[in-house]
């Protein structure tokens, strides 16, 4: 008899394609054999979105690993009346919901799970038609689960704009909220047209058998523990949390270091500032302006990734292209810094630089990724959040971790950050301003590394938790019913 398969639905993000296949590799290796994986592809929205997923699915399928397979969807129109992105990408998914359904009925093996994206909440009304279990996977952090959970009670304990509020939330496993950290799309629930869509999924998600999330209880365990008490969703049992993480797609170093690497090789230890803001981090020129001038007053080292603006502004469209520093940076910049800081103008292994015993700190959008990477190699932060969760992720690293040394930002400015902010932030990181701040932001950054690592080891709090996920995942597998003609 074939054996039960998970099926993942990922969306094409890279951030949030790539940990979703990593967790079903570990689902693989942790089932011993037991379980396979199909993976459903759906169309990228994007050229260089379909080439990324194309050349991970070609690396996974060049690997050898026999339980893991991968299925193409039928392409479906894009949407062009939508309130915003995250809106967008589920109404994507929700035309592939009958594409979804007759590729889990189609399959000649029982069906363990279907495994879906934090966007696919239509899906989980698909794993309920077909009586399979269902489970989230959560590519942030456990924090924005719970404001998704916790979203239908804030609506109706603040009618108002939440940024308009005086005082702090109380939100349940944290320390008082300032409502200038909360995601955009509640901050301005009036105006952001998205807000119907964040309380919806937040709703949706009570749906499901589980969540998958990529943290380790160590990081975040008392909001794990309120969502779990049913605090989040006015006593009601919630769906289990599995903190499995962090999951990081961790890759032998190339013979050839890279570039980054080498320049890296010639500075001290601990005395590189990398400044990163994601894969699809874009900077105006303001931005960039300040950002050059706190840098090159600072003297201390740099290696900065700068992108250029995208081609195309449309909704799932906005890719980076290659910077030109000539245009970007002010004249004499790259002069007055050259030897001690490196611009960067296109991608870079950031898990590589991360890694490298002469980067002192990291000046980060807070993207979930970026954060868990720079946790696991013990690297302390600058957070500069500019959208969707990553505001409530910068207070997470300031006021419950302690591994950040914060940085004023004014949000009414598209998350302005002044010269004169980061400079004095950046010398209390890597020494040379308020020291204190800086040395306990450092000794914290070594601690979570420490606990991280242990997490994941055999016995830790995630391999705990990943065993009772698989587990829970191999007794739920069911005999899908074929769709009759």
């Amino acid at each position: 008899m074939a054996k039960p398969t998970v099926v993942l639905l990922p969306v094409w993000g890279a951030g949030h394609f790539m940990p979703m296949i990593e967790a079903g590799k570990r689902l693989l290796r942790g089932s011993g054999g037991a379980l396979s994986v199909t993976v459903l592809l759906m169309p990228a929205p994007t050229p260089e979105a379909a080439v990324d997923i194309a050349a991970q699915v070609k690396r996974e399928e060049a690997s050898g690993a026999d339980d893991i397979s991968f299925r193409h969807l039928p392409a479906v129109d894009m949407p062009t009346v939508h309130t915003g992105i995250e809106e967008w990408v589920s109404l994507i998914l929700r035309s592939h919901g009958p594409h979804v359904r007759a590729a889990i009925a189609g399959l000649d093996c029982p069906v363990a799970a279907l495994v879906t994206d934090i966007f696919c909440t239509p899906a989980l009304d698909v794993a309920a038609e077909l009586g399979v279990p269902s489970y989230v996977y959560f590519t942030s952090g456990a924090v924005m689960l719970e404001l998704l959970l916790y979203s239908p009670v804030l609506d109706e304990e603040v009618p108002g704009e939440f940024s308009e509020m005086d005082g702090a939330l109380n939100i349940p496993g944290l320390p008082p909220v300032p409502p200038s950290v909360l995601p955009a799309t509640m901050l301005h629930k009036k105006k952001m047209s998205t807000y119907r869509w964040f309380l919806e999924t937040g709703r949706c998600y009570m749906k499901a058998t589980g969540f998958i999330v990529n943290t380790a209880a160590e990081l975040e365990q008392s909001v794990i523990d309120a969502i779990a008490d049913g605090r989040c969703t006015r006593g009601v049992p919630a769906p289990t949390v599995y903190a499995i993480g962090p999951v990081i797609a961790l890759t032998p170093p190339p013979e050839q270091p890279h570039e980054c690497v080498r320049w890296l090789d010639a500075q001290p230890p601990a005395s590189v500032l990398l400044v990163c803001f994601g894969s699809k981090g874009l900077l105006p020129p303001p931005k960039v302006r300040e950002i050059a001038a706190a840098l090159e007053r600072s003297e201390h080292r740099f290696l900065w990734v700068l992108r250029g603006p995208p081609k195309d502004s449309r909704p799932g469209q906005r890719v980076p292209t290659d910077a030109m520093l000539d245009e970007l940076l002010p004249e004499g910049f790259l002069d007055k810094t050259k030897g001690r800081g490196l611009v960067w103008p296109t991608r870079a292994p950031q898990k590589d630089i991360l890694a490298h015993a002469a980067v002192g700190g990291f000046v980060t959008h807070c993207g979930w990724n970026s954060i868990l990477e720079s946790l696991w190699f013990g690297v302390p932060m600058l957070p500069w959040p500019l959208d969707n969760e990553q505001h409530a992720n910068a207070f997470l690293l300031v006021s419950v971790l302690g591994v950040a040394v914060p940085l004023r930002l004014d949000r009414e400015r598209d998350n302005f950050v002044e010269a004169a902010e980061l400079e004095r932030a950046v010398s209390t990181l890597l020494g040379g301003g308020d020291g204190e701040a800086g040395r306990k932001a450092r000794e914290k950054a070594v601690a979570v590394k420490a606990a991280c690592r242990k997490a994941v080891e055999k016995g830790g709090s995630s391999d705990a938790a990943f065993q009772r996920l698989t587990e829970e995942i191999r007794r739920g597998a069911v005999n899908v019913p074929k769709k009759r003609n």
